[in-house]
């Protein structure tokens, strides 16, 4: 499926103020938010299928994708567009059998060679990260603020389209596109905003200035 990757929410109801998970979706969709990643770490996976459901029908309405982290299983039993993948999860080939062809299938990296891998392995699209330091995600050290530069070097080694995650916020989502990435992925940005909606808007605006930066003048 053809999917613009401009603005791209990471659920995690943990950090959503006691708003239920439904409720920043459907803000975020108001907002304009072009893709919605059901992430949801440590809910028991009945949970994440049951939530995932709900999920199907406003994303589905709006024509935004529904991906499922890590879980394969919790994508298909939700009918989700597709699956984003870990190091620790199944291989790129192995969810594709699973889902098929037409399901989107990411695949998070932070160096060049791990970007070429993926897409060797038929990945649809990368998230690259974590560009900077960030709570709302467990990384390991040497996969933390690897900055612009890494962005950039990426965006020139491989062909297709990856969001910038970690650490992405409206202060500096312009520069992460302006160096090459298609879109920013957030968990926080939008789902611990006082005004989830507002807070999709102001980043969709700060990827399209990027996006303009990019077109004209690199970062």
């Amino acid at each position: 499926m053809e999917v613009d990757y401009g603005t791209y929410l990471v659920t995690q109801a943990s950090i959503s103020g006691g708003r239920d998970t439904e409720t920043i979706v459907e803000a975020a969709i108001a907002g304009g938010v072009d893709v919605v990643q059901l992430r949801e770490k440590g809910r028991p996976v009945r949970d994440r299928v049951a939530l995932a459901r709900r999920l199907r029908e406003p994303t589905a309405a709006a024509g935004v994708p529904l991906i499922v982290n890590d879980r394969v299983d919790v994508a298909v039993a939700a009918d989700a567009d597709g699956v984003h993948l870990g190091d620790e999860d199944l291989p790129v080939p192995a969810a594709r059998e699973q889902l098929g062809p037409d399901a989107v299938i990411g695949r998070s990296v932070s160096t060049v060679a791990a970007a070429h891998e993926a897409v060797d392995a038929g990945a649809d699209y990368l998230g690259v990260g974590a560009v900077f330091e960030t709570s709302s995600k467990d990384v390991d050290d040497d996969e933390e603020g690897i900055g612009t530069d890494r962005v950039r070097a990426i965006a020139e080694a491989v062909d297709v389209p990856f969001v910038g995650i970690g650490g992405i916020d409206t202060d500096n989502a312009a520069d992460v596109v302006a160096a090459g990435a298609d879109g920013v992925a957030v968990i926080s940005a939008i789902t611990a905003a006082d005004d989830p909606e507002a807070a999709t808007r102001e980043l969709d605006a700060a990827v399209q200035t990027g996006r303009e930066r990019r077109g004209g003048v690199e970062a």
